[in-house]
């Protein structure tokens, strides 16, 4: 094969090389490798990092392009390469469709996974939407809401998370989530409905990440702390800063981001950093907000009154 390879190689180097990446995984499939030994083949093959990720059987593996584990909580690119393999999914960090060489890299990674998987995990619990609501139902049975946690594999501690749509159990390490979601706190199986509660109201605190609604998509309940007693209030838009806070955000499209930088930032020169605007510019900006908020949002007082307008104006927008 290696023959083959190298005289293929003189002829069409990209065939060359995609025999060559059949014969690499090959060997690992023979050797019996495990996921660690397949994702870093991809990656140094590929020449850039390569993850795989299983939310269901809890796998996260992402390997440099110099072979070196190291794992990042950014969550991947839409437009990187990848494949499915079963419910794992493997990804080349590189934008842009793959070439002949990195399709043969993903195909071949691919099938080494699924083999390595199905041998040493066994199959993914399929989704149970049923047995997710029956543990999170504190009037359910104790016997019942165990048996519903063993379907579902889970172990504990679990926790809840919510989304716009649905509820998730989960143990292990979090699962990538795009879009919103709230996560409860980790317990155990049978205060899952507790975790539940707490999860449904962080993801009212989750924003969508756009000019119209700024701030984190994702919030941990544990995180809240007093914030969480917020959400109690009744009509959120009824408050005079609320309102400000809509009035001044009609001003300008920057706006609302603008605020929200300024308050989540520990300075102003690090809210200009992120927002990638001269700090001028900035002041600019938040003297115009001041003038239309109707206070100082610079001085402690005025800040903690713009973080607290923000977050009622959040709970507004996503009322349960």
């Amino acid at each position: 094969m290696k023959d083959l390879a190298v005289r293929l190689a003189a002829l069409d180097a990209d065939a060359g090389a995609a025999l060559r990446v059949i014969s690499y995984f090959d060997s690992l499939v023979e050797a019996r490798a495990g996921l660690q030994s397949i994702v870093r083949g991809a990656a140094v093959l590929a020449d850039c990092p390569a993850r795989l990720t299983d939310d269901e059987r809890r796998v996260r593996i992402r390997v440099t392009a110099a072979g070196v584990n190291a794992w990042l909580d950014e969550p991947a690119a839409p437009d990187w390469m990848s494949t499915t393999a079963g419910s794992a999914t493997l990804r080349l960090e590189r934008a842009g469709p793959p070439g002949p060489v990195e399709a043969m890299i993903l195909e071949r990674a691919a099938g080494a996974v699924r083999a390595v998987l199905d041998r040493t995990r066994g199959r993914a619990p399929a989704a149970d939407p049923a047995s997710a609501e029956l543990l999170v139902d504190a009037s359910a049975p104790a016997d019942v809401r165990r048996q519903a946690a063993r379907r579902l594999g889970l172990t504990e501690p679990a926790y809840v998370i919510a989304r716009p749509t649905e509820i998730q159990v989960c143990s292990g390490p979090l699962p990538e989530l795009p879009g919103r979601a709230g996560i409860g706190p980790a317990v155990e199986i049978l205060e899952l409905p507790a975790s539940a509660a707490a999860a449904r109201v962080a993801l009212r605190f989750a924003a969508e990440g756009t000019d119209e609604d700024p701030g984190p998509p994702v919030v941990h309940a544990a995180e809240l702390g007093s914030l969480a007693l917020l959400a109690e209030v009744g009509d959120q838009s009824a408050a005079p800063d609320v309102k400000a806070l809509e009035h001044a955000s009609a001003a300008a499209p920057w706006m609302l981001t603008t605020l929200h930088t300024m308050a989540a930032s520990i300075s102003l020169r690090a809210a200009a950093t992120t927002l990638r605007v001269h700090h001028s510019t900035l002041q600019d900006r938040i003297t115009h907000a001041e003038q239309l908020l109707g206070w100082n949002v610079r001085e402690p007082q005025g800040r903690l009154r713009l973080q607290l307008a923000l977050a009622l104006r959040r709970l507004q927008r996503h009322h349960p």
